[in-house]
Order: structure tokens, then sequence, then C-alpha cells
């Protein structure tokens, strides 16, 4: 049994067609069928069946899948842990993320990782959570920066920061001049959420029970930067994390550069942001890995310095905030 034909085969279990897999590995349709009845007669049984123009796993093909998957991520986990074995400073780190964390948070622990790891290369992913999650299981990445929403036995998970989330209001809106609110002054409001399966949207639903309401939804998205637009547009409120900028903010206006390129980009005026004081109106977000799988080198250093780092980063870029802004 041959690894590339395993690929193969998951690849055409996963929904390529055999004419696309067989562009892609370079060789016949004829070649790649027989590479794969081949190993349905090792294994001893059919694993794939047509639908129409494609193949699609038996049960028994799926039931192969799942091994074959873990196989080939153990065979090149191996080949990843020889390789810096042999050279340790020319090591790879698949990373998976929040899209929110993307201008922010990861850049710095990636700068400051590199400082001392020079030839590190990343491999970065941008996902919502049950993605990331599940690159994390599949192997395609090797640690995840995450919001604490599953509870899954094969992985271990630990709080690197807690973020505020802030009630976004339009910047006409009755209570865009307020600086604190109770979460339950704005029940009659229309709120704009994430789609179902995001964890922003399950916590802000579980905040608003805690104030004692369902929200009214009107409008769901899948970017927290969208959703921020959407607000400012006057379309309705939402909780959401303080806006992130990648350079420091220049203290031009009352407003943070970080508070209004996005609005100012899309021809209106930045959201206002508004502390909530009778609900604990923030979010985790830690680090994980499999507990099962070690780590590979580069990616186990890259662990401990996210663990030791993350924070200052964090009050770095408060601090950062609070200078922007002009005195009085």
């Amino acid at each position: 049994m041959e690894l590339q034909v395993l690929r193969w085969f998951r690849e055409v279990a996963d929904g390529a067609t055999v004419t696309e897999t067989a562009e892609r590995a370079r060789i016949t349709q004829p070649a790649l069928s027989r590479a794969l009845a081949r190993l349905e007669v090792e294994v001893g049984t059919p694993l794939l069946t047509r639908s129409g123009r494609t193949l699609i796993p038996t049960p028994a093909g799926r039931l192969f899948r799942e091994h074959v998957d873990q196989a080939l991520d153990q065979y090149d986990l191996g080949l990843r842990a020889v390789t810096e074995l042999v050279d340790p400073a020319h090591g790879l780190v698949p990373l998976a993320f929040l899209h929110t964390l993307g201008t922010w948070l990861v850049p710095p622990l990636v700068s400051s990782f590199r400082e001392a790891h020079p030839q590190v290369r990343f491999e970065l992913h941008q996902h919502g959570e049950a993605s990331i999650l599940q690159e994390l299981v599949d192997g395609a990445a090797d640690l995840i920066i995450t919001s604490p929403t599953f509870a899954h036995p094969r992985v271990t998970w630990r709080r690197l920061l807690v973020e505020p989330l802030l009630l976004t209001v339009p910047p006409r809106h009755r209570l865009a001049r307020r600086k604190r609110i109770r979460l339950a002054e704005v029940a009659d409001e229309p709120f704009i959420l994430l789609r179902s399966g995001y964890a922003l949207r399950v916590l802000t639903e579980r905040l608003c029970a805690e104030a004692g309401f369902s929200p009214k939804i009107t409008f769901e998205g899948e970017e927290v930067e969208t959703l921020r637009a959407l607000v400012a547009a006057g379309l309705g409120v939402a909780l959401l994390p303080p806006p992130r900028a990648t350079s420091s903010p220049t203290p031009t206006t009352s407003r943070s550069t970080a508070d209004t390129s996005d609005a100012e980009a899309a021809g209106t005026d930045p959201a206002p942001q508004l502390h909530v004081t009778d609900v604990n109106s923030t979010r985790e977000l830690g680090l994980a890995w499999l507990t099962d799988r070690e780590l590979p080198p580069a990616s186990a250093a890259f662990r401990d310095h996210v663990l030791s780092s993350a924070q200052a980063v964090s009050s770095g870029r408060r601090r950062a905030r609070r200078e922007s802004r002009p005195p009085g």
C-alpha cells in the first residue's frame, strides 16, 4: 500500500473527481483508477461507489478514510519532526486563529518569535471557531488561538487574555454620546449578529439572556468588521470587540486611527462603542493544541512563546490606544 495512493483516495473521498485528482498528480486517469482498484483489493472491500460524475465513499470507505487521515497525519508529522531534529532552526509552525485576531494579536506574536528564530516558517489560517477546531483535529494546524467554545477530549486549551465586548451603536444613535450602558437598555433595538455556529453569536445571545431579553436579529454576517460596518451604516447595534489596527494610531482626532480607518473607507462615520455594566461583557481568548500529539520543536517553542507573551501584547495595545487619545 503506497502512501501516495492513500492521498489520492483521500482526495477522491473528499469530493474531487478522478480526472481532477489525476491532473494534480500528473498521471493518466486510467492509471489513477487502477491504483484505487488495487487499494480496494488490498483492503478487501469496495471503498468508493459512483454517484453521477463523481465517486463517493461507501460505508467502509468512510471508516477507512478516518484511519487514512490519522496515518497520513502521523507520517507527515514524523517527516517534520525528523527534519526539525536534523535542522531545528528551519521548522514550520501551522497556526490557525480567529479572523479578528489577524490585525493585532497574531502579527506581534509571530514577529517577536522570529526575532529569536528567523528561519522558522509559518503557515497561517484564519477561520471561525468550528473550522479552527477541525483544522487542529485533522492535523492541518499544530496550534489554534480561539475562544473556549468547545469541549473536546483531545484538546488542551490555555487562556491567554480576556477581551471586552462593547456595545457598538450607529454614530447618530440616541446613545452615541454615552460612555457606559446597561445591556437591558437596548432590549428593543435591532441587533446585528454573526451567523449561527460562531462563538461570538452564542456569547451575545447568552449575555442578552442574562440581561433579560432575546435580541431582535435584523442582519447576520460572517466577519466582525462586516458587522461593524453595518452598525456604522445605522442598521442596528452589536456586541463587538474593540477595533484593532496593525499600525500605531496617530492622535490627530478624538478617535484613534483604529476606530476610524475601516468606517472612513466604507464612507460612513465610525460606530461609537459603549462599556456594558450590567453583565460581564467579555470573551476569553486562548491557545489550544492536541493533548495526545507531541508538537514538533518549532511549534512547541512557539507555544511557549505565546503563553508567555500574549498578555504583554494585549497590555501594550491597550496602552497605545489610551495614549492615542488627546487630553481632555
